[in-house]
């Protein structure tokens, strides 16, 4: 196995690609397609329900150019009715219900659906004018004979999907990709060899908000299984370790923050004996050092087959890839075949060979634009200077330097986007949301990780009476979890640069503990709830902890989540599921939930 993944002179024309649903046609009927818990549906299960739900869409106006808003928990109907939309010809949005419902109006509102697709049919509507539908009255039945699965005549422009990112201006913007962008990126996985020839399990562990979940659908158009991934094992190492091996999964999409736990529970896996050792594909943000040498020592051990990949949502999903292993430093890889990379200065100059520069990347997979955002599209998708018909390339925003054999080394932003526990934040987003308050007049947003992991921590200045609690309810209110600070911090004045911008590196770290759950709470008393404290103050970097404290206010996040349970397992003896912290997150209770473990055990 190479370090380089790919010739970077090899291109996959668009024509190559089938159509997704061509391919998903013709998968073995009694093949199980998508695995959710208990549930399964084989490949003919799955077309006749798409079939059914595209029929029923259809009756609703639904076709070619027209957006359904999937506002659907994980499983077999988020799937089929993914599959169904896209049946008919249309586009999918994905709407989490978990977020908060601003945001899912907003999502709804700015990318003009046409259609809702809902799991309950009591469900208040998101957006007065936009129809709703139960997921259950497009799936249910209709004595249509089985065997007439016969989609929408597409084009490659034809718009897929669109799937929304965090906003520099304050409003998250919906990124839209076609229908042969999508099929041609399936086709580089396979001709570039990190995804089999043979028909494999795959774990879908992405939330589908985020377009790393386009990498594991897509699979299921060419005979895979697809496995979905519950929150309870997605979050919890041991349970996502016990599910590669249950399941047999032979590929599985992770973040570096998700997958330095994971590896634990890998090293002793067997299955690398077996000759089908698990495809680990890790994204979503920068490996370090450490975690790469563990990676390649488990692929060297044939535990893994590792690969790191990179890319922008705005050129579908994945744009560069390269082999993790142990005679190489931490690399981005080379550019995948339906991509051309261009490293431009500040004048869209290619600069010197090994010279560092921002990365442009052009080709089939670039996506159409930004949803009803003409201007920002004309921003970050630019005319490409090496183009003889006019073609664009999108600006990254990521600086970034080739190395003789073409691997890219990725050597960080040129802008205010971060990566936050495999999460693209554009902090500007968040800043102008706090700054909407009445009684603030300056933010500012930055990842520190003065406690060890990246969090993010809000500063502002106030001209009236406003307290941590308050901006911090204000962000959740519309704000994805993951973007809400884990701390607030009251500054007089903001600090300076002698050109008079703001110092963000001279912003103090925070002093105090992340906004609590109540100003007073009482002090932990017995041997647990003393020992749950300490833990979740050093965990937390909070001075002082009450009884009535909530982790999750204080800061608290998955990846913190699984630090506390290990620390309760050294401590106590005591295995406990990451889900415990979820659904006890008050350290009272918490306390009592491990005294009743203790006391079975």
């Amino acid at each position: 196995m190479t370090s380089v993944l790919v010739d970077p002179t090899l291109t996959v024309p668009p024509a190559a690609a089938r159509d997704l649903l061509d391919r998903l046609a013709d998968a073995p009927a009694d093949r199980i397609a998508v695995v959710s818990g208990d549930t399964r549906l084989t490949f003919a299960e799955l077309r006749e329900r798409a079939g059914r739900i595209a029929r029923r869409l259809a009756a609703h106006g639904v076709g070619p150019e027209t957006v359904v808003a999937l506002c659907l928990p994980r499983g077999v109907d988020l799937v089929a009715a993914l599959f169904g939309t896209l049946t008919a010809g249309a586009a999918y949005l994905p709407v989490d219900p978990r977020l908060p419902v601003e945001r899912r109006r907003y999502l709804v509102d700015d990318a003009r659906a046409d259609l809702v697709v809902v799991a309950d049919a009591t469900t208040g509507p998101l957006v007065e004018d936009v129809p709703q539908v139960p997921v259950a009255a497009l799936a249910a039945p209709d004595g249509t004979p089985a065997g007439g699965y016969r989609p929408v005549p597409v084009t490659p422009d034809t718009l897929a999907y669109v799937i929304y990112t965090s906003g520099s201006t304050g409003r998250p913007k919906g990124v839209e990709v076609s229908r042969g962008a999508v099929a041609a990126f399936l086709a580089e996985l396979e001709s570039t060899g990190i995804v089999r020839g043979d028909a494999g399990t795959v774990g879908w562990n992405a939330s589908p908000s985020f377009d790393a979940s386009v990498q594991q659908w897509v699979r299921m158009c060419r005979g895979d299984t697809v496995v979905l991934l519950d929150e309870q094992t997605r979050t919890d190492p041991a349970l996502l370790g016990a599910l590669v091996e249950q399941a047999a999964l032979t590929d599985l999409d992770i973040t570096p923050s998700h997958a330095d736990p994971l590896l634990e529970h890998l090293a002793a896996s067997p299955r690398g004996a077996e000759g089908r050792p698990l495809t680990l594909l890790v994204g979503g943000e920068a490996i370090s050092p450490s975690l790469w040498e563990r990676l390649a020592a488990l692929v060297e051990s044939g535990v893994l087959r590792a690969v790191n990949v990179y890319g922008p949502t705005e050129c579908t999903v994945d744009a560069t890839a390269g082999w993790i292993t142990a005679d190489r430093a931490p690399h981005i890889g080379t550019v995948l075949p339906g991509l051309g990379l261009r490293l431009l200065d500040d004048a869209l100059r290619p600069v010197a060979a090994g010279e560092a520069g921002e990365l442009y990347l052009a080709g089939t997979r670039v996506a159409r634009g930004y949803r009803r955002r003409p201007g920002l599209t004309a921003e970050r998708f630019v005319a490409d200077p090496e183009s003889a018909d006019g073609a664009r390339m999108y600006r990254t925003g990521d600086r970034c330097r080739q190395l003789p054999d073409g691997r890219l080394e990725f050597l960080g932003r040129v802008d205010g986007q971060v990566k936050v526990r495999g999460h693209r934040i554009e902090l500007g987003e968040i800043e102008a949301l706090l700054a909407g308050h009445p009684a603030v007049a300056e933010t500012a947003v930055v990842v520190r990780e003065d406690q060890g992991e990246p969090m993010l921590v809000a500063y502002y200045r106030a001209t009236g009476p406003v307290e941590p609690a308050e901006l911090r309810d204000r962000a959740a209110e519309s704000l994805p979890a993951y973007m809400v600070p884990a701390a607030f911090v009251a500054l007089e004045r903001f600090p300076l640069t002698n050109s008079g911008k703001l110092d963000r590196a001279a912003l103090p770290a925070p002093t105090v503990a992340p906004t609590p759950a109540t100003p007073a709470g009482e002090r932990p008393t017995g041997r647990v709830e003393e020992l749950i404290a300490t833990v979740w103050s050093q965990v937390l970097g909070a001075p002082s902890i009450s009884a009535d404290d909530n982790f999750f206010k204080l800061g608290g996040h998955s990846l913190l989540a699984i630090k506390l349970v290990s620390r309760v397992r050294a401590e106590l003896g005591l295995s406990l599921p990451v889900r415990t912290v979820y659904e006890n997150p008050k350290l009272r209770d918490l306390a009592r939930a491990i005294e009743a473990r203790l006391t079975s055990a």
